[in-house]
Order: C-alpha cells, then structure tokens, then sequence
C-alpha cells in the first residue's frame, strides 16, 4: 500500500495539514507563556 506514490502523497498531506492544525494552536499559547514569564503581564491584544 506505501508503495503507492499516490498514497504516499495522501499520506504527506495529512500530515502537514495535521502538524499544522497543532501548530495553529500551540503557538499563540507558548507565545503567551514567554510574554507572561519576560514581562510579567498578559500579552497585548
């Protein structure tokens, strides 16, 4: 079945698609957790 470059395209798809989804989420949250410890307040809006 991975043999199949078409399935392997599928495969790569998904998962760019779903690291980026994680991605998306994450970093506006480790983005706050920096702000928050170097300057000690919430992050602007």
């Amino acid at each position: 079945m991975t043999n199949s470059p078409l399935v392997k395209r599928l495969l790569w798809s998904g998962l760019l698609a779903g690291v980026g989804a994680l991605a998306s989420i994450a970093v506006p949250q480790v983005s706050g957790l920096i702000w928050k410890r170097v300057f000690g307040e919430a992050p602007p809006e």
